[in-house]
């Protein structure tokens, strides 16, 4: 009898395991030295570059399961160029510095320490005098319709909403 409950409580783990994924696959935690991830080559679009000869390299960290977020580091040499961003990006500048220049003509100077946020669908002009290092956090925004649904259900609940509905 033990061995009976021993057993159905195995393949009931196993079971409840999402299914084509294995353990070991999604650890619960991603850690690892930002200098000690292999860089590859990422080549910036031609028909983007505006000045220079731009080399660009990233490495990813981790994906989230559902895949709708990443983590990665990307460097970059000297050059000037357009960029798309076409999921949400937030970066932390590791090394070096760019400047930046937003659609609206907004121009901001990013040094080591410095963070900022890019919103997906935008694009944005990079001058990298020397180099740069970021690490990148991505998330791919929601499909507008479930987005008007996700800011409907923020507006109902703040302050004033609740204040409004009594």
């Amino acid at each position: 009898m033990p061995l009976k409950l021993l057993l159905v409580g195995m393949a009931g783990t196993l079971l409840a395991a999402p299914r084509n994924q294995r353990i070991d696959e999604n650890p619960p935690v991603v850690a690892a030295h930002s200098d000690h991830l292999a860089l590859r080559p990422a080549p910036i679009k031609p028909e983007w570059i505006i000045r220079g000869t731009p080399l660009a390299r990233i490495a990813d960290h981790s994906t989230s399961t559902d895949e709708a977020s990443s983590t990665a580091v990307w460097d970059c040499t000297a050059g000037e160029f357009r960029w798309y961003f076409g999921w949400d990006e937030t970066v932390v500048i590791q090394e070096g510095e760019v400047h930046v220049t937003a659609e609206d003509g907004t121009e901001r100077l990013l040094k080591a320490g410095d963070i900022a946020y890019f919103r997906g669908g935008t694009w944005a002009t990079w001058r990298v005098d020397d180099y740069v290092r970021k690490i990148a956090f991505l998330r791919k925004p929601f499909p507008e319709p479930l987005a008007t649904l996700y800011r409907i259900r923020n507006a109902l609940r703040s302050p004033s909403a609740k204040r409004v509905l009594g």
